[in-house]
């Protein structure tokens, strides 16, 4: 969800030549789905079409795996996609499964949970694994879940917790007071040697993944195995845990509805998520292939 005034006119393109892409890494709340939730039959068709024409898409998301059900009729091919801020590859095919986790070990996310409660009291915890989510008493009720255990951090996070073998993907830290900027700052400045701390809700609600985790750091790793540069990806986000992403690819668009901080660092900016800001670049690179090659539509 975005936090700056929406932007409805054109895309402001990059300066310079651009590579014709090989991939294209997406984030979803805020940049690809509608506030709503959906996707729609615009943005279906130009990721359909990005991948007809050879473009890979990887939905690079802070979601965890299940959530990733209104995408995952969207997947074309390879069907990954990347999840938890970079914690896990994810094959949609069918029911997800994990492909890559790279996993936030236990006394990290305990040294980060008890810094920020030093710094900042009244912070609640939640625990993000590989098999669902559980949290503190504390926590506010985002997404209810039958199964989830409630406990204190240091209890979830115990190494000899019934689910010591559930590797954690995220730890989400709530605070009720603090503004989210304020709070994610905070955090940085008193845990984040220890891990990657950001944020994607309009809420002081922050995600700290493992060290060097992040959607960039994830992504650089799939497009490598793919023999694929960054000149070679087109990026998209809208919030501060796109903000690396953005930065990596060669080309990069902030959404019109993005944080200030994502505008800054993409190298272009394109309309809003409820726009089909995604879309409208998709077509626009698909229509210069098709004018670079002298093929009529």
């Amino acid at each position: 969800m975005g936090e700056d005034g929406a932007v409805t006119s054109a895309p402001q393109c990059p300066e310079g030549p651009t590579p014709s892409p090989r991939l294209i890494a997406t984030d979803l709340d805020g940049t690809l789905l509608r506030d709503d939730k959906s996707v729609s039959e615009r943005t279906i068709a130009a990721l359909a079409a990005a991948e007809e024409a050879g473009i890979e898409v990887f939905f690079v998301t802070g979601r965890p795996a299940r959530w990733m059900g209104v995408v995952s009729d969207h997947v074309h091919g390879h069907g990954l996609a990347i999840c938890a801020n970079g914690a896990a590859v994810v094959d949609l095919h069918g029911e997800p499964k994990f492909v890559e986790v790279r996993a936030l070990p236990r006394s990290t996310a305990l040294k980060v949970a008890q810094a920020l409660r030093a710094a900042a009291p009244g912070t609640s915890f939640a625990v993000e694994l590989t098999t669902g989510i559980n949290y503190e008493p504390a926590y506010p009720p985002f997404f209810q879940d039958p199964g989830a255990h409630v406990a204190t951090a240091e209890k979830l996070l115990s190494e000899d917790t019934d689910e010591d073998c559930a590797p954690v993907l995220k730890l989400l830290a709530h605070h009720a007071e603090l503004a989210p900027d304020e709070f994610l700052t905070l955090a940085r400045s008193v845990a984040g040697s220890y891990a990657s701390i950001t944020r994607s809700s309009p809420t002081a609600l922050l995600e700290v993944s493992g060290p060097d985790v992040s959607k960039a750091s994830t992504l650089a790793l799939c497009c490598e195995e793919r023999g694929i540069s960054p000149a070679e990806v087109v990026a998209f986000g809208d919030m501060p845990n796109d903000i690396e992403m953005l930065a990596w690819a060669g080309t990069s668009y902030a959404m019109g509805n993005a944080h200030p901080a994502v505008i800054e660092a993409a190298s272009g900016r394109t309309v809003a998520n409820n726009e089909d800001g995604v879309a409208v670049v998709i077509e626009q690179i698909l229509a210069g292939l098709v004018a670079g090659s002298g093929t009529e539509l």
